[in-house]
């Protein structure tokens, strides 16, 4: 299973709502090959949903996975923060052996 933290899912929220996007809209979360670490997270909306995709309602957030991600997203929560740094949406992924200092992309 994937989680998403209130703060993440009021983000989320608002985004769909600033952007008018359609009720059928789902945040799609995936992990492609690449970024300093091996795997890179892919995170975006997406109104369309296969057969053989995960697919979590939390926080009121409809959550999309495919199969081979959900290999290695499995467990993974998703955040969302603002500092001094900059805002964004973070992943805690118990998969990651091993990631980058920015936190984008991951081993296992």
């Amino acid at each position: 299973m994937i989680t998403v933290t209130d703060r993440a899912a009021k983000e989320v929220a608002r985004i769909i709502d600033e952007q008018k996007l359609s009720d059928a809209t789902v945040l799609r979360v995936g992990v492609k090959g690449g970024g300093c670490s091996g795997f890179s997270y892919t995170l975006g909306f997406d109104d369309a949903t296969s057969e053989v995709d995960q697919i979590f309602e939390i926080n009121g957030v409809r959550v999309a996975v495919d199969p081979k991600s959900f290999l290695y997203l499995n467990g993974t929560q998703i955040d969302f923060e603002e500092s001094l740094m900059g805002r964004g949406f973070k992943f805690g992924n118990p998969n990651a052996a091993k990631s980058c200092g920015c936190g984008e992309s991951f081993s296992v």
